[in-house]
């Protein structure tokens, strides 16, 4: 199948159609229209076969995940999602991989009501980039310098599913198979929390999705808000599939360390905390309170059953071979 033929076939006229998009694929660019009193929010995520995702994941799981980390950051501003562009460099042109695939990223495309609106495809090694861009009210878009001193530290969901289900795949741990499941289906399809970041506009004070881990993410706010902050490790919500396969003593890493499990940490002011509370419950969202914003610049103290916890991890970076 030559290039066209592979547009044409999968992305062309497949999944929803929105009315703001005035000309999609097939010419130079495509044409959106942004609505009146919003910004444009863009991001761009690369996911390299080997680095993000393991040979052999399923072609829907691949497409669904590189579409969902993506629509992740948006959720971290805020942003409502839109529009895609995806780039997809492919080892071969394989019938069954691309039906596959494109059915993974159409449905959760379709899911938010987004559209794809344009890329590119080449041969070559597997990647896949995208490119997603969503919509915020003008001036309301949550951003990662906002915490003060005093803010409370929240986390959407639980941390370290996705950790885990990567240690297992690698080292063959004894987990139960239902157990299993939940934490490969936690890494394979990872859910962004759009709604939720909708509802924290205007009610948090800072946000960002938790890709390289607790502490490394934690970090980005304190470092931009130039403030401290101080983190009850026991607080840290966990699920009952890590609880039963992990001893405690063995958790931190993956709760504190590990990224991929796409949950928002923000900050809230205490005039803000009762709202926050009752407006995500109304979308199933049981955030938890993790800790709090403190005086200092940068600077993170754990604790553990209210004693200080020592920890050395860093979370994940590209291009370093600093241990995590």
């Amino acid at each position: 199948m030559k290039e066209f033929e592979l547009i044409n076939r999968y992305f062309k006229g497949r999944g929803i159609i929105r009315r703001d998009v005035n000309l999609g694929i097939g010419d130079d660019c495509a044409l959106v229209t942004v609505p009146e009193n919003c910004q444009l929010a863009v991001t761009t995520d690369t996911l390299v076969a080997g680095v993000h995702f393991f040979d052999d994941i399923s072609p829907r799981a691949l497409g669904h995940r590189a579409l969902a980390v993506n629509l992740s950051d948006l959720a971290a501003m805020g942003a409502e999602p839109t529009w895609i562009s995806v780039g997809l460099t492919l080892p071969e042109a394989n019938v069954e991989w691309l039906e596959e695939f494109t059915e993974g990223m159409n449905e959760i495309a379709e899911y938010f009501n987004v559209q794809i609106i344009g890329g590119d495809t080449t041969q070559g090694p597997l990647t896949i980039t995208i490119c997603a861009k969503g919509i915020v009210p003008q001036g309301k878009a949550l951003r990662r310098s906002g915490a003060k001193v005093g803010d409370w530290i929240y986390v959407t969901g639980p941390l370290g599913d996705a950790g885990v289900a990567i240690e297992a795949r690698k080292q063959g741990f004894n987990i139960a198979p239902e157990h299993l499941s939940y934490l490969n289906n936690r890494f394979d399809y990872p859910a962004p929390r759009v709604a939720a970041g909708q509802v924290l506009r205007g009610a948090a004070s800072a946000a960002i999705d938790i890709s390289d881990g607790l502490l490394a993410d934690l970090g980005h706010i304190l470092a931009l808000s130039q403030v401290s902050a101080v983190i009850n490790v026991d607080k840290v919500p966990v699920s009952d599939a890590v609880n039963a396969s992990i001893p405690r003593a063995e958790q931190f890493d993956y709760i504190l360390n590990y990224g991929d499990d796409y949950e928002l940490l923000f900050t809230v002011p205490e005039s803000n905390k009762s709202m926050v509370d009752m407006k995500l419950r109304q979308y199933g969202v049981e955030a938890s309170c993790i800790g709090q914003i403190k005086n200092g610049v940068g600077e993170i103290e754990l604790l553990l059953d209210g004693e200080k916890f020592n920890y050395q991890g860093k979370g994940f970076q590209h291009f370093t071979k600093e241990p995590v």
